[in-house]
């Protein structure tokens, strides 16, 4: 077994939880299964957030438009549990959009994690008809 093989996050060992799904994140979801990264911004104040909701949380309008990630991101903080039965990295990522998401990081060795670092979009399909958005090294 190679090191890589020894450091990095084996996501197909790590059971995936099926997202419980209601009217106001439907949309989101929906499109995870398609591939897409969505937000919602703000039509009034102009700020994005995440996570998905249709009141905006800076001035509390109900005026909010769902926005397409590019996709790209860096770490902005993260945590490393190898002490877990399968190895993982939880990580906040920082999108090019603005906001700041919780997430994991996979297909990646967690050695060469680090703040900063720039990562991409990688989703993996729950099973369930949607999927969950990790991120990647670049």
């Amino acid at each position: 077994m190679s090191d890589q093989e020894k450091t990095s996050v084996d996501i197909k060992k790590i059971k995936i939880p099926v997202p419980i799904i209601n009217p106001e994140t439907r949309a989101f979801w929906d499109a995870t299964a398609k591939g897409q990264l969505l937000i919602k911004k703000c039509s009034d104040c102009g700020k994005v957030h995440y996570y998905p909701r249709n009141i905006c949380p800076y001035c509390m309008s109900d005026n909010t438009e769902w926005l397409q990630c590019s996709g790209k991101g860096k770490i902005y903080s993260f945590s490393i549990m190898r002490k877990a039965k399968v190895p993982y990295c939880i990580a906040y990522v920082t999108l090019e959009e603005g906001v700041t998401m919780m997430t994991n990081i996979i297909k990646t060795n967690l050695d060469e994690i680090a703040i900063d670092m720039d990562v991409v979009l990688d989703f993996v399909d729950n099973g369930e008809g949607s999927a969950l958005p990790y991120f990647s090294k670049v």
